[in-house]
């Protein structure tokens, strides 16, 4: 799920997320255990939910998973609900996948807010497969198309660049983030968003995982949105999750709270049954 909720500070920012990107990249080097293959249809799910921060991960080559959600949000006075945030993600190749967002409904249970659907936003997702073995990383670059009210997505075309990264510590526990630049250019009062994420997570079970995780978006103008988010996901099979999170604003500028619940899966081996 990736968001899109001065200015010398901001740019800085924006060339510490590049810098630390490139860092993680240059990772790939050392001559230590290596991470090896991508993931293949024998692994489990990994989803792009409920947390802000996408997985490192990309889907095996001939699956293709859906990922579905329902949110309710109040701000103030206003509270208002979107689904049902699905993103569809195909696996092209070994380590490559592509993916689209498709368009979210966006609509109000209390106050002015306005209602419509969202954008369409495609995307080609590359996982680094020689990095050392806690280590994983893959890039995305995608765009918003202007399909839908601009009234909620904006104006003009939105394309975005997107570097999330997991390690493994060990015993159950886990560290991710994500790095994202989100650019505006038909917005003439901000042409760009820098979107930081941090997540430690948990798996309590065979099954089941809890996380925490601090979402931070630093607009070239204006001020930054900023959340505290938790939740967890249980898998039902090897191939299907469902998940929930609840989401706290730390700032004026954010949303008092987000709740949500999610359902995802996977169909495995498509090129195959296709060649047959």
């Amino acid at each position: 799920m990736a968001s899109s909720d001065a200015s010398a500070v901001n740019t800085r920012r924006g060339s510490l997320a590049a810098a630390l990107a490139m860092l993680l990249v240059t990772m790939g080097a050392p001559t230590i255990a290596y991470a090896g293959e991508c993931p293949g249809s024998g692994s489990e799910i990994a989803t792009d939910r409920p947390d802000v921060t996408n997985s490192s991960l990309v889907v095996p080559v001939g699956s293709l998973q859906s990922e579905n959600g329902i949110n309710t949000t109040g701000r103030g006075s206003e509270k208002t609900f979107d689904g049902t945030n699905s993103r569809l993600r195909l696996g092209i190749a070994p380590c490559l996948e592509f993916l689209v967002d498709v368009p979210n409904y966006f609509g109000r249970l209390k106050g002015d807010t306005a209602s419509g659907f969202g954008n369409v936003a495609p995307a080609v997702k590359w996982q680094f497969s020689s990095l050392p073995e806690p280590w994983n990383l893959s890039v995305t670059a995608g765009a918003g198309l202007p399909t839908g009210a601009a009234k909620i997505t904006g104006p003009g075309l939105q394309p975005y660049l997107q570097f999330p990264w997991s390690h493994e510590l060990g015993g159950g526990w886990g560290t991710s983030g994500m790095l994202t630049t989100f650019f505006f250019p038909a917005n003439l009062a901000n042409r760009q968003t820098t979107e930081a994420t941090f997540v430690l997570e948990k798996k309590v079970t065979e099954r089941a995982s809890l996380f925490v995780e601090y979402v931070g978006d630093y607009p070239s103008r204006g001020s930054s949105v900023q959340l505290i988010n938790t939740g967890g996901g249980y898998l039902l099979t090897r191939t299907q999750q469902i998940d929930f999170h609840v989401a706290f604003g730390l700032n004026r500028n954010s949303p008092n709270y987000i709740v949500g619940v999610g359902y995802s899966f996977r169909f495995d081996d498509l090129f195959r049954a296709s060649a047959r």
